[in-house]
């Protein structure tokens, strides 16, 4: 019976590991239909602003950093809903629906501020959904596969981004002669695809017991002082970090046509895609820290290259690095604000991290576009290289490394269990 028992358990163990990797792969696929539908229509967002209504660079900032701004601040309240009423799937799933409704205010808009509205409505639905897919990524894996979980997600999900591209290059190239709004139908489909993943995502069972909490800005008074740092650093670098419109547009200043920047952007999410899960992997191994410093010091390079490209070849290597930054730092910086929130409050503080970055986001496009009509399309890639290097600055000298940290407290626990 003892061997029975043993064996059942094993057996027990194995089926809920299948059961969280297959979560990662349904959310990895959400993400990668959602983001086909979402990339078919993002690159060509500040063409279509330019060529049918007249945009000016910082109107197109103005737009992006409103939009942007908005789903940073939902995020914060995303994840503390999350972590109150643990309806991680639910508040997912309608940040996600939300989506639906952004390509069909684009269908029917006639000027930029239906843009506006458009995009408001699309990073609202992001700012909801965010924060619990992260928190039921986190806790689908243990905690030493964290990082290759992450990373796993955002090959997938920059993958659905590469496809989208390029089904956007050759819809436009050869099929319907810059006829955005029939795009903007076409993208509906892969967006309905990626809810129906939802019916196979199961949420970890929780307590039904209510839980006191505390209220939110207290807890956030209470959080790590490496995650307070870190969010200091998200900050200082998002201000430079403008939106990608603004490298669609330099790319279009180099000779790239609608068609050619297109490409350019598949070009960047495929790298991005294959190079993620492997440095996922090994932030496991070699700590979040040493992946985080060379990702901003690689940003650091990307813009001043950026700044500096006059020819259609040197702009399509910046494209490739600039891959390679986002494979560095987003699934990872993830997996680390995961590994040291507090259980009970991963939601808030993976929503308060997208926050910050919400926040920054407006003064950054903004600053962006009044840099680029006051100075030339060189200072606002000089100016976010410069705050980028700050930030690899700040982690260098202040903060410590995720891996030694995670084994001193493994240390610590066995000290205590003795």
């Amino acid at each position: 019976m003892e061997f029975i028992s043993i064996k059942t358990q094993f057996a027990i163990i194995k089926a809920n590991e299948r059961l969280h990797m297959n979560n990662i792969i349904f959310l990895g696929l959400i993400s990668f239909f959602t983001d086909i539908s979402t990339e078919m229509i993002y690159p060509v967002i500040p063409l279509y602003l330019v060529s049918s209504f007249g945009a000016t660079p910082a109107l197109v900032g103005v737009i992006e950093g409103i939009a942007e701004s908005l789903a940073g601040l939902l995020k914060v309240f995303s994840g503390y809903i999350t972590d109150r009423t643990q309806k991680k799937k639910f508040v997912a799933f309608s940040g996600y629906a939300t989506g639906l409704l952004y390509k069909i205010i684009l269908l029917f808009a006639s000027s930029w501020f239906g843009i506006l509205i458009a995009r408001s409505i699309d990073r609202f639905g992001k700012g909801i959904r965010t924060a619990p897919r992260d928190v039921l990524i986190s806790e689908s894996v243990n905690k030493k596969d964290i990082g290759k979980a992450f990373g796993l997600h955002k090959a997938l999900d920059m993958l659905g981004s590469s496809i989208g591209i390029l089904a956007t290059y050759f819809i436009l190239l050869y099929w319907n002669n810059h006829n955005y709004k029939q795009l903007f139908l076409i993208s509906v489909i892969p967006a309905i695809l990626g809810l129906l993943m939802f019916s196979f995502i199961k949420q970890k069972k929780t307590s039904s017991e209510p839980k006191k909490r505390e209220p939110l800005l207290k807890n956030i008074k209470k959080i790590d002082r490496r995650l307070k740092l870190y969010l200091l650093v998200v900050f200082v670098f998002t201000l430079g970090n403008s939106s990608n419109t603004f490298i669609l547009i330099k790319a279009q200043s180099a000779g790239f046509d609608d068609i050619g920047a297109i490409l350019l952007y598949f070009i960047y999410n495929i790298v991005a895609s294959a190079l993620s899960l492997p440095f996922g992997r090994l932030s496991d191994k070699i700590g979040r820290k040493n992946l985080l410093v060379p990702g901003y010091l690689v940003f650091a390079l990307c813009y001043t290259g950026f700044a500096f490209a006059k020819t259609e070849s040197a702009i399509i290597a910046v494209f490739v690095i600039y891959g390679v930054y986002t494979a560095l730092i987003t699934g990872v910086e993830r997996a680390f604000i995961a590994e040291i929130s507090p259980t009970d409050l991963k939601g808030t503080m993976l929503g308060l991290h997208s926050s910050v970055t919400g926040i920054a986001l407006l003064p950054a496009s903004v600053t962006a576009g009044l840099l680029w009509n006051a100075l030339g399309s060189e200072a606002p890639f000089l100016f976010g290289a410069g705050l980028s290097m700050i930030a690899a600055l700040i982690l260098i000298i202040f903060l410590k490394n995720s891996k030694d940290q995670v084994s001193n407290h493994n240390r610590r626990d066995k000290s205590s269990a003795c």
